[in-house]
């Protein structure tokens, strides 16, 4: 073969290259919404006219005996027949693989488990794995939005009790001093200023929680002494403590000095040794202790409520929840929000709020930042 038959070959290949790839990539995109059966097998049809449009002209060229040219036509008719059955079977397998990553995205929009993965190319098998991940997030979201919708109606729950019941009493005492039926006067007096100020907490708490929940709580970083926030704390939740004969050891407070929002810092300690004081039994004692290392404060409570169930831990600073129906009674006594505020404040000031089963109780860690170098103990 001479070069200019060469040349003459590979012109006329490359012709018939051009003009069939054209015409194949103007019939992708006019079948584009079409199966991907049908467009593998687009794909493998144009490489095969190819291939014949080749081998045709190497014959002309070539002028081989009319035998030798039946052969090659048998070959080709042969090899284009097994082609194109391979390439339907693996763009059948293919699409198969493809619908079932579908039914798996529309199951994950219905919220259901995905089927086991079956063996895939590398880049279905990809994003057969990444269906999985994303229908685990969201499953991780849905459990954790029906706990908040939970939450929620509980919350409002307590609240609408919390709310009724001083409502209810109050009606009945303005209604019997309406009436002239109230021998104690004064007496009816102070009962309604009562209710008003347990009232006045919840609503309180309420503000406080909602402020913590929308992060608009603004805090006012200065320098306090934990000592000092503490022994208000005890002091102020002695009588309720008194009334329930139970005993507050602060003798492990030591002198610490934090960077802090001191009205909302003294709140949260104050709920805690208050909810010590109301869920411990008479007769026991609640300790405070106040140590720092580490950049850190670090102020503990442990009660003597007997411990927390295990299934009942993670629930404890959920706003609203509460183990018992029953409600302890006092003038701090709110919409079971107190822990829930704790855990607010002490999170808004970078720190963590820890709940742990002890003998005898349970232990409450409020770890605080100093929020300064060279803030700790005083000597």
């Amino acid at each position: 073969m001479t070069s200019g038959d060469l040349f003459i070959i590979v012109t006329v290949v490359l012709s018939w290259a051009l003009a069939i790839g054209a015409v194949t990539v103007v019939l992708q995109r006019l079948l584009g919404r079409t199966s991907i059966v049908v467009q593998i097998l687009l794909v493998v049809l144009a490489t095969i006219a190819i291939l014949v449009a080749g081998m045709v002209s190497a014959f002309n060229a070539m002028f081989i005996s009319e035998a030798d040219l039946q052969v090659m036509w048998f070959i080709l008719a042969i090899a284009s027949v097994v082609a194109t059955v391979v390439a339907v079977l693996l763009g059948v397998g293919l699409a198969r693989n493809t619908n079932r990553l579908a039914g798996d995205a529309a199951r994950i929009g219905r919220g259901e488990p995905l089927a086991p993965q079956r063996k895939m190319t590398s880049e279905l098998s990809a994003l057969a794995a990444e269906l999985a991940a994303t229908s685990h997030k969201l499953e991780e979201s849905r459990q954790r939005e029906q706990a908040v919708e939970a939450a929620r109606r509980e919350l409002v729950a307590w609240v609408s009790h919390d709310l009724r019941t001083p409502l209810a009493s109050m009606r009945a005492m303005a209604e019997a001093l309406e009436d002239g039926l109230a021998e104690d006067v004064s007496g009816y007096h102070q009962r309604i200023i009562g209710q008003t100020d347990q009232m006045a907490v919840l609503v309180n708490d309420l503000l406080e929680l909602s402020k913590i929940q929308a992060g608009t709580l603004v805090l006012d970083h200065r320098p306090l002494d934990l000592y000092d926030v503490v022994s208000d704390a005890i002091a102020d939740l002695a009588p309720v403590a008194a009334g329930r004969a139970i005993a507050i050891n602060g003798d492990a407070v030591a002198p610490t000095l934090v960077a802090a929002d001191g009205a909302s810092l003294s709140r949260a300690i104050r709920n805690v040794v208050l909810n010590g004081i109301l869920y411990s039994a008479h007769g026991s004692t609640v300790s405070i202790a106040v140590t720092s290392a580490a950049g850190e404060a670090v102020v503990e409570v442990r009660d003597g409520c007997g411990g927390i169930p295990a299934e009942d831990l993670p629930r404890m600073l959920t706003a609203g929840w509460q183990k018992d129906a029953g409600r302890t009674k006092s003038r701090y006594s709110g919409a079971g929000v107190g822990l829930s505020i704790v855990h607010g404040i002490v999170e808004a000031h970078g720190g963590a709020l820890e709940v742990a089963n002890v003998e005898g109780g349970c232990r409450f860690r409020l770890r605080i930042p100093t929020g300064q170098e060279g803030l700790g103990p005083f000597v």
